[in-house]
Formats: structure tokens, sequence, C-alpha cells
């Protein structure tokens, strides 16, 4: 059912730290200024895109009056002081370490920008250093559209040593644009989706889990967690 893998990629926001809760209630706050609602049905949509594609369409969904530009000045200003208070999510940590002591080829793909990367991990440097390889979807001029277009993994995994084929990368996302953009370049695709997401719509994943807590390495011909007694 599985195809053993060599790489693995991960997204960030929402799956590593829990920055989808904390863009949800940045963009909500700005969204109230107007008398509108940042609704998860329009939060299902962006999550995944590039910043000025996700700035526009949620300027179109819930009709701000406001340009792309001001979105995202307005809500820098918001995420400057929010972002560097995320937290990583359940399991994450022994899952990297243990892929990283096990020389598993690792790399960041998410769709950050450079700017709100810097943010997000200022106080997990020493987790996130375990990155060898990364791809910041909104600042890499290689990565020309976001999720779900396969851009973003094609690129990162371009960057492995070796250039492995696809179907040796297994990629772990939380967001559906992010599972659409895996499938289209050819990867398995581990959901961990936000429990609000209607199960029907994580039918393209490969594995769908509560938590990176539930993972099982060997699955994949990754190596297991060892057992202590």
């Amino acid at each position: 059912m599985f195809i053993p893998v060599t790489h693995v990629l991960f997204d960030m926001d929402g799956l590593l730290l829990n920055t989808e809760d904390l863009y949800t209630l940045g963009f909500q706050q700005l969204a109230s200024r107007f008398g509108k609602e940042f609704t998860f049905e329009v939060k299902k949509k962006v999550m995944g895109m590039q910043s000025r594609e996700f700035a526009a369409s949620i300027i179109d969904y819930i009709d701000l009056p406001i340009t792309v530009d001001e979105f995202l000045k307005e809500t820098r200003q918001i995420f400057n002081e929010s972002f560097p208070n995320c937290k990583v999510m359940p399991g994450v940590e022994k899952l990297l370490h243990h892929l990283h002591n096990h020389n598993i080829g690792m790399g960041l793909a998410t769709s950050s920008s450079k700017e709100t990367y810097d943010l997000k991990v200022v106080n997990h440097q020493e987790l996130f250093n375990l990155f060898p390889y990364k791809t910041l979807g909104s600042s890499d001029p290689e990565v020309k559209r976001g999720k779900p277009y396969p851009d973003i993994f094609i690129v990162a995994a371009e960057k492995f040593p070796g250039k492995p084929s696809p179907d040796k990368c297994l990629v772990f996302e939380d967001s559906v644009n992010g599972v659409k953009a895996a499938r289209a370049a050819g990867m398995q695709v581990v959901m961990v989706p936000d429990p609000r997401l209607d199960q029907t719509q994580t039918s393209e994943a490969t594995l769908v889990l509560d938590s990176l807590e539930d993972f099982k390495p060997e699955l994949f011909g990754l190596p297991p967690y060892e057992k202590y007694v």
C-alpha cells in the first residue's frame, strides 16, 4: 500500500508549528475592522498559498475594501507580535530528531516568506536547524506558483544530493492544497488535517493521521522508533 522512501519534505504552518491558529486570529482581526468574517471555509481555500495569492483570495472571498499591499502591511504588523510566540505541534520534535539521527534526507517546503519564517522560528532555531534544505515559497524565485501547484515540492526535492525521484519522497502536510501539490508532484503524502476538515476532503492523501505522534516511520521503509523497555 505504501512505497518505501528515502527522503522527506515537511510543510510548516499548522503541521510543525501552530501558526495556522495565529493566521486565523490575525486575518479575523483585520476582517472585523470591516465587519467581515474570516470563516473556516475561506481558510481551507487559502491554506498553502503564497503570500500575495492568499491575500488576493481573502480580499475577494470576503469582499475587503483594501489592496493586496494594504492587506499584507496590516497583517504583517499583527504577525510581527504573534509569530514569535508560536508553539511546536505534538510529535514534531520526536520525529525530526529521529529522522535526523538516522541520516534521512529532510527538507522544509513552506509557502512562508523569508521574513515570516524568521519570525516563526526565532524561538525554535535548534529544531529548524535540523533541516539542511529549506524552500521558502513566497521568497524563492524558483517557486513560480503556490500550492496546490506542485512547484514547491519539485524545487525542494531537487535540493537533495542526487535529486531523488518523486516516488522516493514523502511529504507531510496539513492542508488540502498541500496534499494536492504533493500528489501533483508525484509524491506520497501524510496528512495531519485540521480536525474541523470534512473527511471527504482528505481522500487524496496517502495516509491521514490525527497527529504526528501517530506516525510510524516503518510504514514507508524508514527506520522505526527505538523501543525502550
